[in-house]
């Protein structure tokens, strides 16, 4: 055999052997298995884990006469916020946070008199709602004296409840008798 067609044979088996290896399926190659988390050990008040943080949104809306609206809302486990947004038909006031204890979230609205309006405010954690109200605030010409909460709506918890380690005040301390 002459060397031209042993070159030839020798480059057309190297061309036919890399064809024929790209016309092959390739093995893959997989990934082993992700191990499960562990399971989370409950906590003494229920929480699954107490460092868990909850995303809480607040809405409030208003169909109606609303001036002087105030929006209060826990901010956090210990504290509340306030704003004074502007309530008109068709608006919706929204506000997040995020909460250790998904229990503490509450939320409290209020117009001033005279005014009247159809509030409704609801609590969504972790992006189900939780708790909602409407309540219809009638025009009033005189604040109520027997009602010092008219033009006021409350959602969730009460959000003057004082936190559980909280040590008692003086003014709530009982007194000693005798004294």
């Amino acid at each position: 055999m002459s060397p031209t067609k042993s070159g030839w044979l020798r480059m057309t088996a190297a061309a036919a052997l890399v064809v024929g290896s790209q016309l092959t399926a390739a093995t893959a190659l997989a990934d082993p298995a992700p191990e499960p988390p562990p399971a989370p050990t409950p906590a003494a008040n229920g929480d699954p884990d107490p460092q868990l943080l909850h995303n809480i949104t607040y809405r409030a809306s208003a169909t109606g006469t609303s001036r002087g609206a105030v929006v209060a809302y826990k901010i956090d486990d210990n504290n509340v916020n306030s704003e004074q947004p502007t309530l008109l038909p068709g608006m919706t006031f929204e506000v997040n946070t995020v909460l250790r204890d998904p229990k503490k979230a509450g939320m409290e609205i209020s117009v001033q008199w005279p005014y009247g309006s159809n509030l409704h405010c609801e609590i969504l954690v972790d992006d189900e709602i939780v708790a909602q109200a409407d309540q219809f605030i009638a025009p009033r010409l005189f604040r109520p004296k027997d009602d010092p909460l008219y033009g006021t709506i409350q959602c969730g918890a009460p959000l003057d409840a004082p936190a559980p380690d909280a040590a008692p005040t003086p003014a709530s301390a009982p007194a000693q008798a005798g004294v």
